[in-house]
């Protein structure tokens, strides 16, 4: 197999063996799990997943088939929402794209 060779026009500092300055997060200590869990916490990113995963385990109990579909809040977890303002099945393109915005805003 040889020496591995690198694209000399997109990496030309590795081409001629030097650092790109790109540093390798964790490479020396261990991955902090516990502070991710925290900031996830305090950022109230850890309450909007379990919001999601309510929302997909009633469909589920339903006996509704979620396959290749999102579940869609009607008023984005992101902005205050929660399972009481409504949840529907969606397309993952049309539920992604939306960001948002509701139906017919200008984005």
């Amino acid at each position: 197999h040889g020496a591995r060779r690198v694209c000399t026009w997109y990496h030309p500092q590795r081409a001629q063996g030097q650092q790109t300055g790109v540093i390798m997060p964790y490479t020396k200590s261990p991955r902090p799990y516990r502070h991710e869990y925290e900031m996830q916490k305090s950022r109230g990113e850890h309450e909007d997943r379990m919001e999601r995963q309510r929302a997909r385990r009633a469909l589920d109990k339903k006996g509704v088939s979620r396959k290749g579909k999102d579940v869609s809040h009607k008023k984005a977890l992101a902005k205050g929402g929660s399972n009481a303002d409504g949840y529907t099945l969606e397309s993952p393109s049309k539920n992604r794209a939306r960001n948002g915005h509701k139906k017919g805003e200008k984005k």
